[in-house]
């Protein structure tokens, strides 16, 4: 089936869909969020919704399960024109949506977790016990899993949270899952065991809608895509019709060439030097970066490179080794607050859990951070909060309804942009990145490259940590590879390609010589 524009081609009308919204319309003080969009799912596939954060996707999944009612529009599930005026009545049609923060209840086992609510057997108000247990491990052997039934929820990997929560769903007899970013926390060994459930449901011909930024797990998962930009649906297309630089300019309006801005900015004055640097992963760890020089830390999981910047913002101790901003030494395992002070600052891996709070507003994360700036003796100036808040939103062209939103409420990439705003606003010399773009879309990708060069055209020094080699070679001017703690290898922009970093991330330390 495709659509373009909106528009529902004849020969998409062969099948009546599982689930189908036609030309939704949300508005929030008086803002499109949705503008006609169109989602047709079949029974039996597994369909891509994408988009930038902001294009509208949250949005329309939350038409879809009852959380928002549309302003307009129809929607369809098996052929009849249905209203779901809460989620419960969405769930009892068959429609439930997974997030990214499963609502596994830690404190509970996992049969329990699996039949609650209305799904608990019981008898005179009191539960079976053995009858819940036989249908929750039913429901997991129906997705070929062993989970133990008795453990906490709290005790589980993330990926058997994500297959109680499968089995939760199947217990209301679930025909279309909504899945919006299911691998963001794992492995790949524990994708691939998540790809064979969701195929195995596929065949079951249960429908899934998969939300996510990983457009290389499209490609090998998915039957068809949906694309929206602006609250809009743009296309929808058999994912073996397409593909990946097509996708990325469908969603963004823009070639991908276009992602990565200049190089060229860093001079030869020494912004942040590390001697012999040994920590409990990292070992012997010597370099140097220049002002206005972007530095990118590749290497794989446990190579030491993440407990490098925490080392080197002060959030963690070291054994041994120097570290000096601008020529001036710093104590020995100064602390953040001393880092800080000294101009060095880390934007975490995990934003939600390290790098904001998430209950608090834009401009009271922003202003805990910057104390300093925004108080007199003690007392607090809202003058001054607003001023670095409304500056830091403008920079950074933070999406929300105004500064008194509260992060929880922002998409991934604009919880980013919180985070980066925050530590802006103290002007660093040395600027740490932890997988910046980590979970966030393509389109904001671009914006936190662009703002990433901008700082280093100023003269910060920009120290970038990234699972991805492409991005590694696309924003960095040089390149150090870490393995097992140690720096394996290191070369600048020009001279990098993906096999020569892969063999370092190996500890391949000749690779250089051997693939120039």
């Amino acid at each position: 089936m495709t659509v373009l524009n909106g528009q529902v081609e004849p020969a998409a009308l062969d099948r009546t869909p599982a689930l189908e919204a036609r030309d939704i319309v949300k508005r929030f003080d008086g803002v499109h969020a949705l503008e006609n969009a169109c989602l047709s799912v079949r029974e039996g596939e597994i369909h891509a919704l994408l988009g930038e954060n902001g294009a509208g996707k949250s949005t329309l999944i939350k038409v879809l399960t009852g959380i928002y009612s549309p302003d307009s529009g129809i929607m369809y599930r098996a052929g009849e024109e249905v209203e779901f005026a809460n989620v419960r009545v969405a769930n009892r049609a068959g429609v439930v949506a997974l997030y990214q923060e499963l609502s596994v209840i830690p404190s509970i086992s996992v049969a329990e977790n699996i039949l609650l609510g209305e799904q608990t057997p019981s008898r005179g108000g009191m539960v079976q016990g053995k009858k819940l247990r036989r249908r929750a491990r039913e429901l997991l052997e129906s997705i070929h899993q062993r989970v133990p039934l008795g453990m906490l929820a709290a005790d589980l990997s993330p990926v058997q949270q994500t297959m109680v929560a499968f089995a939760r769903a199947l217990a209301t007899d679930a025909r279309i899952l909504i899945l919006d970013e299911p691998t963001a926390s794992l492995t790949d060994t524990e994708i691939k065991e998540l790809f064979a459930v969701l195929r195995s449901l596929r065949d079951r011909g249960v429908a899934i809608v998969y939300v996510s930024h990983r457009l290389e797990e499209v490609f090998e998962l998915c039957d068809r895509l949906t694309i929206m930009r602006n609250g809009q649906t743009i296309v929808t297309k058999d994912v073996a019709d397409s593909h990946i630089d097509e996708v990325i300019s469908t969603m963004v309006g823009r070639s991908p060439g276009e992602l990565y801005p200049d190089r060229g900015t860093a001079t030869t004055a020494v912004a942040l030097s590390v001697k012999n640097l040994d920590g409990r992963r990292v070992k012997n760890v010597s370099f140097d970066v220049h002002r206005g020089e972007v530095l990118g830390i590749g290497g794989l999981a446990g190579s030491g490179r993440s407990e490098l910047l925490r080392i080197l913002s002060g959030a963690q101790k070291h054994a041994a080794g120097e570290i000096s901003v601008a020529g001036v030494p710093l104590p020995h395992s100064p602390g953040v607050g001393r880092a800080l002070n000294a101009g060095i600052a880390l934007v975490p891996e995990e934003r939600r859990s390290q790098g904001v709070i998430l209950g608090a507003s834009i401009q009271d994360n922003i202003a805990v951070a910057n104390i300093s700036a925004v108080s007199t003796l003690g007392l607090v100036s809202g003058a001054r909060i607003a001023d670095i808040t409304g500056r830091g939103m403008k920079d950074l062209q933070i999406k929300a309804r105004s500064s008194r939103q509260h992060v929880s409420e922002l998409s991934g990439g604009n919880q980013q942009k919180v985070v980066l705003a925050k530590m802006l606003a103290r002007k660093p010399k040395v600027l740490l990145m932890d997988e910046p773009t980590r979970g966030i879309d393509v389109g904001t990708k671009a914006e936190i490259y662009r703002l990433i060069r901008q700082l280093a055209a100023g003269g910060t020094a920009v120290i970038t940590v990234s699972s991805e080699l492409p991005e590694l070679i696309g924003m960095s001017d040089r390149i150090v590879i870490m393995h097992e703690g140690q720096i394996s290898g290191e070369v600048t922009a020009d001279e990098a390609d993906e096999e020569v970093l892969l063999a370092y991330c190996y500890g391949k330390a000749d690779s250089h010589d051997n693939f120039s």
